[in-house]
C-alpha cells in the first residue's frame, strides 16, 4: 500500500509559477513509476508528466512540455512538479499517482492516487 498526499496548489496569475509536491508513505517508493495527472472542470483526467523509478527519464504531455518539470527524491519519498509560465488552461485539480508497471501516460494503469490539489490560473 502507498498513501499519497499532494500539496502546493493555489491561485496564481497567468505567467506565474507553482511547485506541487507529493509525499508518499508506505514501502518501496523507488519501485513505482510516479506520475502527475490533472482534471480540468467538466473534463476527464489527463496525463501531465511521469518519471521513471530512478528519476533518470521523464515524460510530458505536449501541452506542458518546456514549462513543467517533474522530479523525485527516492530518499525522501517525494515527487514534485515545477510549473512555470502557467496559463489559464492549466487550471485543474492535480493528482499524484503511483504505478507498479511502466505505462507512464495511461491513468488506468496507476495503482495509487492522492486526493488532489487545486491549481487555479487567472488571466
Amino acid at each position: 500500500q502507498v498513501q499519497l498526499v499532494e500539496s502546493g496548489g493555489g491561485l496564481v496569475q497567468a505567467g506565474g509559477s507553482l511547485r506541487l509536491s507529493c509525499a508518499a508513505s508506505g514501502r518501496m517508493f523507488s519501485m513505482y513509476v510516479m506520475g502527475w495527472f490533472r482534471q480540468p472542470p467538466g473534463k476527464e483526467r489527463e496525463f501531465v508528466a511521469a518519471i521513471t523509478r530512478s528519476g533518470a527519464s521523464a515524460f510530458y504531455a505536449d501541452s506542458v512540455k518546456d514549462r513543467f518539470t517533474i522530479s523525485r527524491d527516492n530518499a525522501k519519498s517525494t515527487v514534485d512538479l515545477q510549473m512555470n509560465s502557467l496559463k489559464p488552461e492549466d487550471t485543474a485539480k492535480y493528482y499524484c499517482a503511483a504505478e507498479s508497471g511502466s505505462y507512464y501516460t495511461d491513468p488506468r494503469r496507476y495503482d495509487y492516487w492522492g486526493q488532489g490539489t487545486q491549481v487555479t490560473v487567472s488571466s
